[in-house]
């Protein structure tokens, strides 16, 4: 298996991307807004074609980080689900938590973005899983 992947590198991100506008949208696009304290025209304002190419790009980087490191170990496939919910868990999900402590964001804004990355890095690894397979 090669270190880097194209193929497998996009539809992880897609994977996660695609969590994330479910997640933001339909599932808690409502709850997020009120715990973030936006309002629809703070909505209205973003530059949403940066946000979401920004996003896209960083969520690339996690993908080609985790996929790196999937292609250097050639784990089981339950250890690929492993090490994506282990990044998750373990590296940016309480880096965001010290983030919102300092910040002093809601427990409900860092509930729901937490929720987001597990179930983002979840997707991610399950589409690695099925490229591997």
């Amino acid at each position: 298996m090669s270190d880097f992947a194209l193929i497998p590198v996009l539809a992880g991100t897609a994977a996660f991307f695609l969590v994330g506008a479910l997640w933001y949208g339909v599932i808690f696009g409502k709850a997020w807004q009120r715990a973030a304290g936006l309002a629809e025209a703070d909505l209205r304002r973003g530059n949403m074609a940066l946000i979401f190419g920004l996003t896209l790009a960083f969520e690339m980087l996690v993908a080609m980080v985790l996929w790196h490191l999937i292609a250097r170990t050639d784990p089981a496939p339950h250890v690929v689900m492993m090490m994506a919910l282990g990044f998750a868990g373990g590296v940016m999900i309480p880096a965001m938590g010290i983030n919102y402590l300092y910040q002093r964001k809601p427990l409900a804004l860092f509930l729901i973005d937490a929720g987001h990355v597990l179930a983002g890095m979840a997707a991610m690894g399950a589409v690695f899983v099925a490229f591997r397979g």
